[in-house]
């Protein structure tokens, strides 16, 4: 199997690519993603301000103190573009096509827009009296069946993850949290998976997103690899509910179930991706989810990973990390920071292959030994 640090190789069609036509892709990109910052740049300026007159009328927040070096908007802009170049690089070496973030029609994004400011007084309140567990106030339906963990105003958001508009706001949330550079953060994922399936037929490969939300992921996987299959698994029937109706394909299905119970049996799964769950896992359920990632895998199986920098990954961050829980409700942040996932992967014979940090992000590949 080629590591995903190999060097990749290049078309010859984007190598005979006239230079006219590479700069206009470039301009597009930039142009392309130079405006998605700037959106979600324009809504996390107007949050501080609404947060600015709203905690006049709240009561008074803890004092958040970071514990290390915080970056500065500069350091982040540029880290952003090393992000975006990198980005551009995997495709310009054929690793994926050019990406779509951000397809909401305007009046979807207007629609959206008016809802996430709507409840940005509601996170506020949450966050000034420390209402996390609303969610618990009234359990019916296929809630009374989560585990208590999962049960919780994950960020403040209103309903968690237990209902549609929830989904539905969720992405552009993290979206104005990450100055428009989520969907790069992801795509890390597919650097990995594209040198993966240049040894494998893509139409042969078993493919799982585990806990794929709206399907962040698993949209720019399928359009990557157009023969490759995906199964998208989550414990929130409201946000499958919205990524089936995102990616309408046949060759995308999606499971309800728990991450520390895969229904897969053991050595049948090729790839198994991951993004940004493991930071909202309590610690005994993270070593339970990478022994069942572990167990599904073939020999010789990938486990792709794309979460938060840890502590020490960049050490200029470290301050910026330590204070994000006490901003948001993140309970089982703090212990992740210091989790020794390459030790954990390689107890469950996960041996990791390839890290690197991406912005506020890190990426890896663990490919099972046994």
């Amino acid at each position: 199997m080629a590591k995903a640090n190999d060097k990749p190789r290049v078309s010859s069609a984007l190598r005979s690519l006239p230079p006219v036509a590479r700069l206009a892709r470039r301009t597009r990109y930039a142009l392309h993603q130079g405006s998605r910052v700037a959106l979600y740049t324009l809504h996390s300026e107007a949050m501080r301000r609404m947060n600015k007159r709203i905690q006049k009328d709240l009561p008074e927040a803890p004092k958040v103190v970071p514990e290390g070096p915080v970056p500065g908007q500069r350091r982040m802009l540029a880290d952003i573009f090393k992000l975006f170049a990198e980005d551009l690089k995997a495709v310009e070496d054929g690793l994926y096509p050019m990406p779509s973030d951000g397809t909401l029609s305007p009046r979807e994004l207007l629609d959206t827009s008016r809802a996430f400011f709507k409840d940005v007084p509601e996170v506020a309140r949450r966050r000034a009296t420390g209402a996390h567990q609303e969610v618990n106030e009234e359990v019916t339906g296929f809630a009374e069946a989560l585990p208590r963990y999962y049960r919780q105003n994950f960020h403040f958001q209103t309903d968690g993850w237990l209902s549609e508009d929830s989904a539905k706001l969720y992405d552009f949330q993290v979206d104005v949290l990450f100055s428009g550079a989520t969907a790069a953060m992801r795509r890390k994922a597919l650097v990995p998976f594209a040198n993966i399936l240049k040894q494998k037929d893509q139409r042969k490969v078993v493919y799982v997103d585990v806990a794929c939300g709206t399907g962040g992921l698993l949209r720019p996987a399928l359009k990557a690899f157009p023969r490759l299959r995906g199964i998208g698994l989550d414990l929130s029937e409201p946000y499958l509910n919205v990524a089936r109706k995102r990616l309408k394909t046949p060759r995308a299905s999606h499971v309800t179930a728990m991450a520390e119970q895969l229904p897969f049996a053991d050595a049948t799964v090729d790839a198994v991706s991951c993004v940004f769950l493991f930071h909202e896992l309590p610690p005994k359920i993270r070593r339970q989810v990478i022994a069942e990632i572990s167990r599904v895998l073939k020999p010789g199986g990938s486990f792709l990973f794309v979460d938060s920098l840890q502590t020490g990954d960049v050490p200029d961050y470290d301050g910026l990390l330590s204070v994000f829980p006490q901003l948001f409700h993140e309970p089982y942040y703090t212990s992740y920071l210091q989790e020794d996932l390459t030790g954990l992967c390689a107890e469950q014979g996960l041996e990791e292959r390839w890290m690197v940090p991406a912005f506020v992000s890190r990426a890896a590949e663990f490919v099972k030994t046994d």
